[in-house]
């Protein structure tokens, strides 16, 4: 099944050096694709560094707990399956 996609045509306001980036980047007549473009990639890699932060926050907030549960699971390890001296 095919999305259909809507276009609204809007007035924005670039400063002259964003605009001759654009026009130098884009292909001639596609300047409205080349911003659209723009705008999903830039909002794309602002959720990945907001989900990076958020992964880094939590891991950090459970580090503590996270060497608890390794120091107590490796003992356990360390009964039922002593490591072998070479």
């Amino acid at each position: 099944m095919e999305r259909r996609v809507f276009y609204r045509r809007i007035n924005i306001t670039l400063p002259e050096t964003a605009l001759r980036i654009v026009d130098r980047v884009a292909a001639r007549g596609n300047r409205s694709r080349f911003i659209a473009e723009a705008i999903k990639h830039y909002a794309a890699e602002t959720r990945r560094a907001k989900l990076r932060k958020r992964v880094k926050a939590g891991a950090i907030r459970r580090a503590a707990r996270d060497r608890s549960v390794m120091a107590e699971w490796f003992g356990i390890e360390e009964e039922v399956r002593p490591r072998q001296r070479k």
